[in-house]
């Protein structure tokens, strides 16, 4: 006679990323207004009593749900052999990963969780992306400098900021990824010439 399966229980990490995946698929599809504890747990496939031993409110799970989602979704970063063509590569991908990510993230804040949490903006960036402070941490800035085309310790940090900042500005105001051409343009007519400049 045929048993039916055993269910396993879902604990620690695993169970948390689950209820984060929940979470940021409720967000998405329901809105923040809309979300609740209840109708996290109900997609998720388990009680309240769980999420609330895990966060306090509900905005603390979208906070969280947020961090979650980017650090499970990292933008590539290609390796063309120079800093012209890993920082195009790098921005597309950056625009084309982080569109949805940003209009639902941006959607969010002005439903109301900036408000009830009382971040500013810049916090809730700094949550989504996930990101180094540090800007000469990055790999295509760290590439560029071992092979002798920019000299890491010269450049302004603001610099180094500024081609990424400009399509996370792009995302925000737009919420789509910015096209080809503005790519090109934030590359070889802002910021190479700047650090052309820098590097003098």
């Amino acid at each position: 006679m045929p048993t039916e399966p055993v269910r396993r229980r879902r604990h620690g990490k695993q169970l948390e990323a689950e209820l984060l995946a929940a979470g940021w698929d409720e967000l998405v599809e329901t809105g923040y207004a809309r979300l609740t504890m209840e109708s996290i747990a109900v997609r998720a496939h388990t009680s309240e009593a769980v999420l609330y031993r895990r966060w306090a409110h509900k905005d603390e799970v979208v906070l969280a749900a947020i961090e979650h989602y980017g650090a499970t979704h990292p933008v590539a970063a290609p390796d063309t052999g120079t800093l012209r063509g890993d920082l195009i590569a790098g921005l597309t991908a950056l625009g084309e990963t982080r569109a949805t990510f940003f209009a639902i993230a941006a959607a969010t804040a002005f439903s109301g969780l900036l408000a009830s949490t009382g971040l500013t903006p810049a916090q809730v960036r700094t949550k989504m992306m996930g990101e180094a402070a540090n800007p000469r941490e990055r790999p295509l800035y760290r590439r560029a400098h071992d092979r002798g085309e920019i000299d890491l310790e010269r450049l302004p940090t603001a610099l180094l900021e500024m081609p990424f900042d400009l399509v996370r500005h792009d995302l925000l105001m737009e919420l789509k990824a910015p096209s080809p051409t503005r790519i090109r343009a934030i590359v070889d007519e802002l910021f190479l010439p700047l650090l052309d400049r820098a590097g003098e």
